[in-house]
């Protein structure tokens, strides 16, 4: 055993009590605990977000859980108005909301919402079941019964607008994923048009159950949609599903987590910390997480960063324009 003389104990052991003071001190003025919005249930926001939630409740010993939602549209006002501390966001909801464009209120730019690290990107897909016959986006009949998700949820913001610029007719429903899920297993609906990300479990769930077929995008209809919304071309592996033998053509949009603006600093770095240095663990929570990597943040041209998040990837080599910091 290593001998210390008393001298250099005594100034060990204070600089051990002041370390762990200023431990002590720097979780002050941190939150008793967090709550993270997500989606419905059996969609991937769920998923992802409940699981990340309870890792950084192991991970800083600190309470906090997911919550069920409406989706992006509604966390970014929840995360605005200080309900929720952190919530799941997809980059198109992100600029309408600090533009003042949200549909939950017309006119407030939101502007307590900050980026905290890059998810996954959203893929938008369309399942149906395969005695229905339908093989492609052409062959959607007039007044197809299509379950967009919950109401206000990116998929409902965005997939209405894209069929109906591919000339789709259609009666929109609304609702959790598992129950429209259920609707279409039953016959209530004809179509599910599945803005998530992938596997989708709600999908994963329906294959194992009946036969489906996942309807892609052909080269004519990509080209049509890009250029009217916000996305970019999206390929899903054939490995996604049983159900798929080649890769699916899509679009998609990308996915990153919030939070208020206000939370402390040295709060927020430690949460990004924690999920930017273990990536395996996220990918445990869902294998949408291999894409919830630093060399990401790239793709946020929307919110400003969290001070705490920025300082970790400046830290860490990772370049953020001071403009796109808070």
């Amino acid at each position: 055993m290593r001998n210390f003389k008393p001298t250099t104990l005594a100034l060990l052991t204070s600089s051990a009590i002041l370390a762990a003071g200023s431990v002590h001190a720097d979780r002050e003025d941190w939150p008793d605990n967090f709550t993270v919005g997500t989606a419905s249930q059996g969609g991937t926001y769920f998923v992802y977000g409940s699981g990340w939630a309870n890792f950084i409740a192991d991970e800083l010993d600190i309470s906090g859980g997911g919550e069920v939602t409406g989706g992006p549209t509604q966390n970014l006002a929840l995360v605005h108005n200080g309900d929720a501390a952190f919530g799941l966001a997809t980059m198109g909801p992100a600029a309408d909301a600090v533009n003042g464009k949200s549909p939950l209120a017309p006119g407030l730019e939101m502007d307590n919402v900050c980026a905290m690290f890059p998810m996954y990107e959203t893929p938008f897909s369309i399942t149906v079941l395969s005695d229905s016959g339908i093989e492609s986006i052409s062959d959607i009949p007039d007044g197809a019964r299509i379950g967009f998700g919950p109401s206000a949820s990116t998929s409902d913001t965005y997939f209405p607008a894209m069929l109906e610029e591919l000339g789709v007719n259609f009666e929109r429903r609304n609702g959790g994923w598992s129950d429209l899920g259920g609707q279409l297993q039953d016959g209530l609906l004809d179509v599910i048009a599945f803005a998530a990300g992938i596997p989708i479990p709600a999908v994963s769930q329906l294959e194992v159950q009946t036969d489906v077929n996942i309807i892609e995008f052909n080269e004519e209809e990509l080209e049509t949609v890009m250029n009217a919304f916000p996305v970019a071309e999206f390929s899903i592996p054939a490995s996604t599903y049983e159900t798929l033998e080649e890769d699916a053509r899509a679009v998609s949009m990308w996915n990153f987590a919030i939070a208020g603006c206000d939370l402390p600093e040295d709060f927020v770095y430690e949460v990004t910390k924690a999920t930017m240095e273990n990536n395996d663990r996220m990918m445990s929570v869902h294998r949408s997480a291999a894409t919830t990597i630093p060399e990401n943040i790239k793709h946020n041209t929307v919110l400003p960063f969290h001070p705490g998040a920025a300082r970790w990837y400046e830290e860490n080599g990772y370049e953020i324009d001071e403009d796109m910091i808070k």
